[in-house]
């Protein structure tokens, strides 16, 4: 198994690139077929998400506008279980179709604050798209609408992901094995 080091850390693949890529085309597909019709507007939430919208977005057929939120939860390899406001919407999404595009889902506080956040501002339909989730980590149900793969309640940096900072460009996804 293929090893990274990141920082003070060690770490060995878990999901390789060709299945993450098989997945990304699969859940891009779904949206393809789900909002025909629609001009939706897609929200990466950065920073962990950008390599994954990047991927998603070329495989996007239908006309959309993509706008970028920040929202900030991690410290180290935990949640810190407060959620701070980094970079705010600057898209009008009034009576629009919304897809959220994260990275990881696992305990789910940041996507149902986002989602409590992006309701208020009255748009068609939110929809949230997920490269991860963790379901024995969801302290809070939200409505995942897309995903493309379930993982256990590992740490795991690569492919956007990172241990503080570092670690997202990797085309590969590693778990951590070793303190």
């Amino acid at each position: 198994m293929e090893k990274l080091q990141v920082l003070d850390k060690t770490f060995a693949v878990s999901i390789p690139a060709a299945q993450i890529q098989k997945e990304v085309s699969r859940v891009a597909a779904e949206i393809n077929r789900d909002m025909q019709g629609k001009e939706p507007v897609f929200l990466p939430v950065l920073n962990g998400s950008f390599i994954f919208a990047a991927d998603l977005l070329r495989q996007i057929s239908l006309p959309c506008e993509v706008s970028f939120i920040k929202l900030a939860s991690y410290q180290g390899t935990q949640t810190s279980g407060t959620i701070r406001e980094v970079i705010g919407l600057n898209t009008d999404i009034t009576g629009r179709h919304v897809v959220i595009v994260e990275d990881i889902i696992d305990s789910g506080l940041t996507m149902a604050h986002m989602i409590e956040t992006l309701e208020k501002q009255n748009p068609a339909s939110i929809s949230v798209c997920s490269l991860l989730v963790k379901p024995s980590a969801l302290k809070v149900q939200v409505p995942i609408h897309y995903h493309a793969l379930d993982i256990p309640n590992d740490f795991i940096v690569g492919y956007g992901l990172d241990y503080n900072g570092f670690g997202r460009n990797t085309k590969d996804i590693y778990t951590l094995v070793e303190s």
